[in-house]
């Protein structure tokens, strides 16, 4: 039998077209390899968001290679779309499968097989360079490139993500790929495509069969979730897709990933803190808190936008987790401007911020700015966010002294040998118990004034669990 791995990188939209590739090749009964070592077939599934992301996938394919040699590399993804020939060139790589034609990657992987391909036919609107696959795919050719416009795909690949963060507890569900924004430095819309939407019957389905399975938290995740159905016919905003979910699912706990501050309105924060099955967390992209960097960012507000949602979100959920994504050192950006942004930051009810440092991206509208901000200065604006970002964390956990807060238990690291088990609190504070528990069940847990807690709760100990 014909097995095959997987391995992914990148953010949770790529997570979730690795699982939609994944649940393909078992429906074809290909059997998956828990690692690279013994897969006749390895599918690498990359990202291309920074120059970092692009060497990581390089250096993947080569260590690939070189401790399997026997098996056929499928590169695809975000890297794949944006530049396939880079890829194409480097040793043991068979196949380069741009984003347009994810679907494919099941036929290519029943073609290296040598099972027949009677059951896919070729389509030439979607692969126009496929004519090689009907004799087997058995050689690298020439044409091992697979790729084409992305701006014409119109569907979302579905598939839960079991894994990553929360270890198979907390399955993410992409109900939304794509982005009509051209931000300055943002590479994804090139790649990805337009904004396009997963049905809303085909969302409530998934779910429930997820809450069916056992599992308590679902994660709902996409490139610009906020302009969920926009793009469908009728068209279905996405606080009322959340209110189908609620109404239309047994799911306990739900959810959202990353959703742009403008569209955090008044009616979705209120809506959130209308119950307690939606998790009161938000992650809003700052990016910067600096007026004039953000114009050349291309982002659609200004500061004064953003610190208003943030304001209505401690008006009606006031222990809300508030988290957002911050860039180090875009081009042009002066000292004074990040020091606004730290100013901001430091000001305001933020509990973490994910910090990126500037990678020029080919094709974007930034990687043809002047003033480009020295390594040296991007490496210490980038520290002294991350810095902020601990004091906040710190801040943030120490605030909720005396309250009592529910947790999941996570499932935990095969690495660690202790005696702990890692939880998530529902306005996403981290813990970890000091016992073995099962996975996927909520606990209770009295914070101390110091960001200590206490277990109130008595579970059933890991060890005795069936």
């Amino acid at each position: 039998m014909t097995t095959f791995h997987i391995e992914q990188f990148g953010c949770r939209a790529t997570q979730a077209d690795g699982a939609a590739i994944e649940r393909q090749l078992r429906e074809l009964g290909f059997a998956v390899s828990p690692d690279s070592a013994n897969a006749d077939v390895i599918v690498v599934n990359t990202c291309t968001v920074t120059a970092a992301a692009d060497s990581q996938a390089r250096d993947a394919i080569r260590k690939f290679h070189a401790a399997n040699s026997a098996s056929r590399i499928i590169v695809t993804g975000c890297y794949a779309q944006r530049a396939p020939e880079e890829l194409a060139t480097l040793p043991g790589v068979s196949f380069v499968v741009g984003n347009s034609h994810k679907p494919q990657i099941p036929r290519l992987v029943t073609g290296i097989s040598g099972r027949p391909l009677s059951s896919f036919p070729i389509d030439p609107t979607t692969s126009p360079r496929s004519d090689f696959l009907a004799n087997g795919a058995a050689a690298v050719t020439a044409d091992n490139i697979l790729t084409g416009d992305i701006f014409q795909v119109k569907d979302v690949l579905v598939a839960p993500v079991l894994g990553g963060e929360g270890n198979h507890t907390r399955p993410i569900l992409k109900i939304q790929d794509g982005c009509d924004s051209r931000c300055a430095f943002c590479v994804i819309p090139f790649v990805r495509g337009k904004s396009r939407s997963l049905p809303p019957q085909t969302v409530i389905a998934e779910i429930q069969k997820l809450a069916d399975s056992g599992f308590r938290e679902i994660v709902l995740s996409g490139i610009n979730l906020g302009t969920y159905g926009r793009d469908l016919s009728p068209r279905c905003e996405f606080e009322e897709l959340l209110r189908r979910i609620l109404d239309e699912t047994s799911v306990e706990h739900l959810r959202i990933s990353s959703i742009e501050p403008l569209d955090v309105t008044r009616d979705l924060i209120n809506f959130f803190a209308s119950t307690e099955r939606i998790a009161p967390h938000f992650h809003m992209p700052l990016q910067s808190a600096s007026d004039r960097v953000l114009a050349a960012m291309r982002r659609w507000y200004r500061a004064e936008h953003y610190s208003r949602r943030v304001e209505l979100i401690q008006e009606y959920l006031p222990h809300a987790a508030i988290g957002a994504d911050v860039i180090a050192g875009f081009p042009g950006e002066t000292e004074q401007d990040h020091q606004a942004s730290l100013r901001f930051i430091q000001d305001r009810a933020f509990s973490y911020l994910h910090v990126f440092s500037y990678s020029s991206r080919p094709g974007t509208k930034a990687a043809s700015l002047p003033e480009a901000v020295s390594a040296e200065n991007i490496k210490l604006r980038a520290r002294e966010l991350r810095a902020l970002s601990e004091a906040k964390s710190a801040c943030f956990r120490r605030s909720h002294s005396g309250r009592t807060l529910r947790a999941l238990t996570l499932l935990r690291e095969p690495t660690r040998d202790e005696s702990t088990t890692p939880a998530l609190t529902a306005n996403y504070i981290p813990l970890r118990l000091p016992m073995l528990l099962p996975p996927n069940q909520f606990v209770h847990v009295e914070m101390g004034g110091s960001g200590e807690f206490t277990l109130l709760d008595a579970p059933v100990p890991a060890s005795a669990a069936t």
